[in-house]
C-alpha cells in the first residue's frame, strides 16, 4: 500500500509539473506576442489503478440463507455500526429479501476491517427475552378496564443501536408486539406497545450478550382511545411516544441519553442513569422523555422516525438525523442541530424542529445517476466515526425501485450503503454521492475537473426519483449542458464551487458504470438545504 501511494503521489506531482510548465510557456508567449492567444495546454489527469468492490447491487442470486457468506452488504436494514478492535460491527433490523433470515435468530451482525468487505456473523439474539411478555401482560392487567393476557405475542425485532460505553458495549434494541390491543385483528384497534431493551457484552467479537431487561416502552397519555369505530384516523395514534428506533449518546459532561421514537408524536430524549443505562424511574409520563423533534404540533401520526444523534466536537453541536416519510420508496434523510442535547433543534433556515417545523437540510433522497436504476427507500441511518482518523460516515439501507425488469419484487432488495460525511464551512454535514470504497487519496487539481459530469440537484418530491443531468466543466471555468454558469476550486479546502454552491470533493468509486472505476465526486447544499451531488464520468 505504501508503494502504491508513492506511485500515485509521483504521478500527481508529474501532472502538476506539466501544468506549471504550460503556464510558464503561455506567459512567455503573451509577453512576446500580445496579438496571438496561446493554445491552452491541459495537463494529463492520472487515474490510479484500483481494484475496487465488484459485488452486484442486484443480489437476488445470493439472497438465500445458504448463501449468506456471500452477502457482503446485501440484506441490510436500519444498520448500527460500532468499532471493536480491528473490526467495525454492523447490527440491524430483522429483514431480508424473501425473509431469508426467518428462523435463524434476530439482530443479525456482520463485520468489516475496511467498511467495504463485510463478513456475515449471524444473530445476536435467539428469542425474545421473557421479560417482554411479562411486562406486556402486567401493563394490560393494570389498564382500565383490565385487558386479558396475550398468550402468544407476535414479535417484531427492530433497529438496534450498539455503542461502546466505558469498557462495555451496550445494545439498545426494539421489540414490537404486533397484536391488536383489543380483538383479533386491526380493524378497530391500535397495535400493542413496543419495548426497548438493553443487552451488554465485553467484546463484540464474542457475540455473547447478557440481557439487562427493559429500558422504556410505548406509553399512552390518555388523550386518545385504543379502539375506534369506522375508518381509522391516523392522527389519533394511541401512544404518545413509540418505543422503537433507539439511539444512544453520552455528552461531553458525562450525561447519557436515549433518543427514540417513530411516527407517534415525535422524537424523545430520555435521560439515563450512567451506571445502569436505564432511566431511574418510569412512574409518570414525564419519565418517558422530553420531545426534541416533531413534524407536526397537531397530528399524533407523523412521518418521521429513525433518530440518530451525534456530537461533533469540532463544531460543538449535537446533530439529530431523522428519517422522513415511508420506508419503501419516499424515505429521505434530514438533519437539525442544537447546542443542547435536549434542544431546541434548529434547521439550516433557523426553523425550530423541536416545535414542529419541517427539518432542513435534506441529506439523501431517492435518486439515480445515468446507467443505473437508482436507489429509493434511502434513510434510517447510522452515523459513526473512525476512531483513528476521526472521519465521519453515514450508513443506511437503500432499496432498488419498484418494478425493475427481471427482478421479482425489486423494491425488497435492500443493499447496505456506507458513505463518507464531509462538513461544510458553516458546520453542516453532507453525504458523498458515491458509496465508500476506500479509493486511494490523490492530489486533485483544477485540471482534474475539466470534463463531463453528471449532477443531481435533489428537490424534495414525495416518492419521486431525482435524476441526473449531464454538465460540462471547461478550462475557462464555465459550466454548460444541463446547468450553466461558472466553477472554481479551492484546493486547500477541497471545495468546488459550482454556480455559487460550495461542494466538498472526494476521490470516489463510480458504482453505476458497467465497468466500475475511480472518479471524482462532489457534494454540497443549496442555501435552503437541498443536496447537490456530482460525479465525473469522462
Amino acid at each position: 500500500m505504501k508503494n502504491s501511494n508513492s506511485i500515485l503521489k509521483i504521478a500527481s506531482y508529474f501532472g502538476l509539473f506539466l501544468f506549471v510548465l504550460a503556464a510558464v510557456s503561455c506567459s512567455k508567449e503573451d509577453a512576446t506576442d500580445d496579438a496571438t492567444d496561446p493554445p491552452v495546454v491541459i495537463p494529463p489527469v492520472v487515474t490510479p489503478t484500483f481494484a475496487g468492490p465488484t459485488y452486484p447491487d442486484n443480489y437476488t442470486s445470493i439472497a438465500s440463507w445458504d448463501s449468506r457468506s456471500q452477502w457482503n452488504l446485501a440484506n441490510v436494514h436500519d444498520p448500527s455500526v460500532e468499532k471493536c478492535g480491528d473490526y467495525y460491527y454492523m447490527y440491524q433490523t430483522d429483514a431480508s429479501y424473501g425473509n431469508a433470515h426467518d428462523g435463524h435468530g434476530h439482530f443479525m451482525c456482520r463485520r468489516s476491517k475496511d467498511l467495504v468487505n463485510w463478513e456475515f456473523i449471524g444473530s445476536s439474539m435467539t428469542t425474545a427475552p421473557a421479560w417482554v411478555k411479562d411486562s406486556l401482560n402486567n401493563k394490560r392487567a393494570r389498564m382500565t378496564p383490565a385487558l386479558p393476557a396475550i398468550t402468544n405475542p407476535n414479535y417484531g425485532y427492530w433497529a438496534p443501536c450498539v455503542r461502546k460505553v466505558g469498557n462495555k458495549y451496550r445494545m439498545y434494541y426494539s421489540i414490537v408486539v404486533d397484536n391488536p390491543i383489543v380483538g383479533t385483528d386491526f380493524t378497530y384497534s391500535w397495535s400493542e406497545r413496543a419495548f426497548i431493551g438493553l443487552a451488554e457484552t465485553d467484546d463484540l467479537a464474542s457475540n455473547v450478550w447478557v440481557d439487562k431487561g427493559m429500558v422504556v416502552c410505548s406509553e399512552p397519555d390518555g388523550l386518545k382511545p385504543y379502539s375506534f369505530t369506522g375508518t381509522r384516523n391516523w392522527e389519533d395514534a394511541y401512544f404518545k411516544f413509540n418505543a422503537i428506533d433507539p439511539s444512544f449518546i453520552e455528552t461531553p459532561q458525562g450525561e447519557q441519553y436515549l433518543i427514540y421514537g417513530s411516527w407517534h408524536s415525535g422524537i424523545a430524549a430520555l435521560k439515563l442513569n450512567p451506571t445502569t443505562g436505564k432511566p431511574d424511574q418510569l412512574k409518570t409520563l414525564s419519565d418517558y422523555g422530553t420531545r426534541i423533534a416533531s413534524r407536526s404540533t397537531t397530528s399524533r401520526w407523523q412521518a418521521s422516525e429513525g433518530p440518530e444523534i451525534i456530537y461533533n466536537p469540532d463544531t460543538q453541536y449535537y446533530y439529530l438525523f431523522l428519517a422522513y416519510d415511508g420506508l419503501d420508496v419516499p424515505y429521505n434523510t434530514r438533519v437539525c442541530r442544537s447546542r443542547s442535547i435536549t434542544g431546541p433543534y434548529l434547521g439550516i433556515n433557523g426553523a425550530n424542529v423541536t416545535t414542529g417545523a419541517d427539518c432542513w437540510p435534506m441529506l439523501t433522497h431517492p435518486y439515480a445517476f445515468n446507467s443505473h436504476t437508482g436507489w429509493v427507500g434511502f434513510s434510517h441511518c447510522a452515523v459513526f466515526q473512525n476512531p483513528d482518523t476521526k472521519q465521519w460516515f453515514y450508513s443506511s439501507q437503500a432499496r432498488l425501485p419498484v418494478g425493475v425488469p427481471g427482478i421479482n419484487v425489486s423494491n425488497a432488495i435492500m443493499m447496505g450503503h456506507v458513505r463518507a460525511i464531509k462538513w461544510t464551512e458553516d458546520g453542516w454535514p453532507v453525504v458523498d454521492p458515491e458509496r465508500y470504497a476506500a479509493v486511494p487519496t490523490t492530489t486533485i487539481t483544477e485540471a482534474s475537473f475539466i470534463g463531463t459530469w453528471e449532477q443531481i440537484t435533489m428537490n424534495y418530491q414525495y416518492a419521486t426519483i431525482q435524476k441526473s443531468t449531464t454538465i460540462y466543466l471547461t478550462a475557462d471555468k464555465k459550466v454548460s449542458g444541463g446547468v450553466t454558469g461558472t466553477w472554481a476550486y479551492d484546493s486547500t479546502n477541497k471545495t468546488l464551487t459550482v454556480n455559487g454552491i460550495k461542494c466538498k470533493v472526494s476521490d470516489a468509486w463510480d458504482w453505476e458504470r458497467s465497468t466500475r472505476k475511480v472518479t471524482i465526486s462532489y457534494s454540497g447544499l443549496t442555501s435552503d438545504g437541498k443536496p447537490v451531488w456530482g460525479k465525473k464520468v469522462d
